[in-house]
């Protein structure tokens, strides 16, 4: 099985797609999947690009509305999972996964789901330890705090991820694991970018959620982009002799490496994305307690039988007879270069069909649109530029301001 990976999307599909196609062709060859590491920007209109958070200078509406509106197909099945640049109203109707556009999967703000045998898990967003420990109490129309504290990781979806026992083949991150650099060529990454010397020397490069998964599932492949450049390392785990080959990919722009193509060892084809079992068992075993309040998670209080779990989710799933997720629908109108939106739905929640489909065949119920039992938790607006507000992210330089 080939497998593209692609670093930064930025909604630039039509490019991506191309130039896939284009290699394809050049080196005789196919291309059985793409996957991208975030900063996708699934907008489907422009009312989406309000919850995008990057400065209104940026806001565009790019090349995806194609994909969702039917006016273009994907060339190949698409997996991709979020970064900090993203359509976040849409991809909350989607939190547990699902197809943002046909042949277009998201991944969920973290999941796991095979193709062709392979397994393919992810987490969306990037870390920001102020934020970590909080539940998901953003809720739609986002102030300007809630539009950068809805794409940050939370411990919440970590902790569903470090339940996962059986191998996992292919990991997604946008942010790079904390520490990664120690595995590869930091000094020609400092002489090419020299501002990350002092996050590299302060050990604050990277994201230390993502450095314990890898420590925990020890994949053979792990992916990331969200620094604009291509770094690769090679991580020796000291138990079992395993070893993850890291690599991080650049955004779509000309002369920039964002393409890699790998070969990997699978079933024979015809391959299709499908749900993965152990991640259902988890997602249904630790539902009921979704946290929706700022308050930091209690798991004390949760009974956690997994066996139980996945023995319940392949009954199901084998009297469903099927373990393709449930059919793309769109829920907002596509967008026209020929006329403006007008009359679009409310600009807070929609309940995707794919989601509640999801939910009711786990018997467990839609928290998506529910607030917490103390509102007044919600953060204050503050200015968009605050200094503040992006204090432990990663800042670019001023000559890189266009790779946002």
């Amino acid at each position: 099985m080939k497998i593209a990976i692609e670093g930064c999307m930025h909604g630039d599909l039509d490019n991506v797609y191309a130039t896939l196609l284009h290699l394809q062709e050049v080196e005789r060859t196919k291309i059985d999947l793409l996957i991208c590491c975030g900063d996708f920007q699934a907008v489907r209109n422009e009312k989406d690009l309000e919850s995008l958070s990057v400065p209104p200078k940026y806001r565009s509406m790019n090349s995806f509305w194609k994909y969702y509106s039917g006016e273009k197909a994907a060339p190949f099945p698409t997996i991709f999972i979020g970064g900090n640049h993203e359509a976040s109203t849409y991809l909350w109707e989607l939190y547990y996964g699902g197809w943002a556009a046909p042949d277009i999967y998201f991944l969920g703000f973290a999941g796991v789901v095979k193709f062709g045998g392979i397994r393919i898990g992810g987490i969306s967003g990037i870390y920001k330890s102020r934020d970590y420990r909080s539940g998901h109490f953003e809720r739609a129309p986002y102030n300007n705090s809630e539009i950068k504290s809805i794409y940050h990781v939370r411990e919440y979806d970590v902790h569903k991820l470090m339940q996962i026992e059986e191998p996992v083949d292919i990991f997604l991150s946008h942010d790079w694991p904390l520490g990664i650099t120690d595995h590869g060529n930091w000094k020609k990454l400092v002489r090419d970018k020299p501002y990350f010397e002092k996050e590299i020397e302060e050990r604050s490069l990277g994201s230390k959620a993502a450095a314990e998964l890898l420590e925990k599932l020890k994949p053979p492949f792990w992916f990331s982009a969200h620094l604009h450049c291509k770094f690769a390392a090679l991580v020796q785990h000291q138990d079992g002799g395993q070893v993850t080959k890291f690599l991080a990919l650049d955004k779509c722009i000309p002369r920039r490496k964002f393409l890699q193509i790998i070969e990997v060892e699978s079933d024979p084809g015809p391959y299709e994305i499908e749900y993965d079992e152990e991640w259902l068992a988890i997602t249904r075993r630790f539902n009921s307690i979704f946290p929706l309040t700022k308050m930091p998670m209690n798991f004390g209080g949760v009974e956690f039988e997994m066996e139980e779990c996945r023995k319940w989710v392949k009954s199901k799933l084998k009297s469903r007879g099927s373990s393709k997720p449930f059919e793309f629908v769109r829920t907002v109108p596509c967008y026209n270069s020929s006329q403006t939106l007008v009359n679009h739905s409310s600009s807070g929640h929609i309940r995707n069909p794919q989601t509640e489909s999801l939910l009711e065949f786990l018997e467990v119920g839609y928290l998506l649109d529910k607030s917490g039992p103390n509102p007044s938790q919600s953060p204050v607006a503050v200015d968009y530029d605050s200094e503040d507000e992006d204090a432990d992210e990663i800042q670019l330089p001023e000559e890189e301001e266009d790779d946002v």
